[in-house]
């Protein structure tokens, strides 16, 4: 009988903030689709402790912070990490680490060689990497993620009208999903729709959030963007306003991208950008930024612009006046959505777990 491949996974990250984030998300999909595999027993751990003291072949990191050590130390098993991206090292003026994160950092790259391998988000993390950390080129694996089933075309009924009550949506409105700092541009954004005379919503729980430091220079946009909630608030009717709606369930969220004119993501740099996917997903036409991961996942499929107000504001204009062109991105962006699979993502990061513990086989 083949023995099973036993892999440890730190999944501190569903238990803390992060579980409504970025790295909470991936974490908890990838669990489900890698317990999938009859040939694989995954253990949970949750805190360094039951890292160190559990039995495995295998530990995966799902995280990495450069400014925090949150990497193994000690750890005598064979370990991969997955980084989603350095967006902070390579935006570090926007960013600034302070004495303790840069020394932080130095360690963090140290350590970091010491993985057997790296699991990324893209091409463009991937170089990222192997710039400002050395680590072999070789070792580094791009694995794309994908929108989970959920994300899809609905047909119009009485949700439309609940919806719209529940939130006091527009009829025609531009979509933005995720936090709010430096990298996104979420100043850009919304000057992008007040010059295109089109409303603005906001999903996600960072945008209403009162519980941080207001001095930080790290949460200047989300200082700004809360007096522009207080500027343009919504007006029935009015050509341009802000709704920040908080967190949504998935299946509002769903629902969101299919009542969407136009999909927006101005970020000066994403390590994949999976909102843009879940719109396509919902046949929600994109605009994106032409920077960082972001043409790597749109494709064709949407608008690439540069994350300049004037810019995002001619391609939000467009999408929504041009009906041609919303079809035809609606098309697009549908076939591009089904490319990227969970299925995927968890058969190409068991891949990566299985060459590891293959080249130390050899090795030994």
């Amino acid at each position: 009988m083949k023995k099973k491949l036993i892999v440890g996974i730190d999944v501190s990250p569903l238990y803390t903030d992060d579980k409504v984030r970025g790295v909470g998300f991936y974490t908890k999909r990838l669990l489900k689709e890698l317990k999938k595999f009859r040939d694989l027993e995954i253990i949970e751990l949750k805190s360094k402790e039951e890292i160190q003291k559990q039995e495995y072949d295998l530990l995966h990191i799902p995280y990495f912070s450069p400014f925090f050590q949150t990497l193994p130390r000690g750890i005598k098993k064979p370990w991969v990490v997955t980084v989603h991206d350095l967006i902070p090292i390579r935006f570090k003026k926007h960013y600034p680490p302070g004495i303790k994160g840069s020394f932080n950092w130095q360690i963090q790259k140290r350590a970091l060689l010491k993985a057997k391998a790296i699991i990324t988000d893209s091409k463009a993390s991937k170089k990222d990497i192997i710039k400002f950390t050395n680590y072999p080129e070789s070792k580094i694996k791009v694995i794309y993620l994908a929108a989970g089933e959920e994300f899809k075309k609905l047909e119009i009924g009485a949700w439309k009208l609940e919806l719209e009550r529940k939130y006091n949506l527009p009829d025609t409105f531009a979509l933005y999903v995720g936090d709010v700092n430096w990298s996104k541009n979420l100043p850009g954004l919304v000057k992008a729709c007040r010059r295109a005379e089109t409303p603005l919503v906001i999903a996600g729980k960072q945008a209403v959030s009162r519980d941080y430091d207001k001095t930080h220079i790290e949460n200047r946009d989300l200082v700004w963007l809360q007096k522009q909630l207080k500027k343009f608030p919504y007006i029935l009717n009015s050509k341009f306003y802000i709704l920040a709606l908080g967190y949504v369930s998935d299946q509002d969220l769903v629902r969101l991208y299919n009542l969407a004119k136009v999909y927006v993501q101005p970020s000066f740099g994403e390590g994949f950008g999976l909102p843009v996917l879940e719109a396509m997903a919902c046949g929600c036409p994109v605009v994106s930024s032409n920077w960082g991961s972001l043409p790597e996942i749109v494709g064709k499929a949407g608008i690439l612009v540069e994350p300049a107000p004037d810019s995002l504001a001619g391609a939000i204009k467009k999408v929504i006046r041009d009906g041609k062109l919303r079809n035809r991105l609606i098309e697009a962006g549908l076939k591009q959505a089904k490319q990227f699979s969970r299925e995927k993502t968890a058969k190409e990061t068991l891949s990566a777990y299985q060459r590891v513990l293959s080249l130390k086989a050899k090795v030994a």
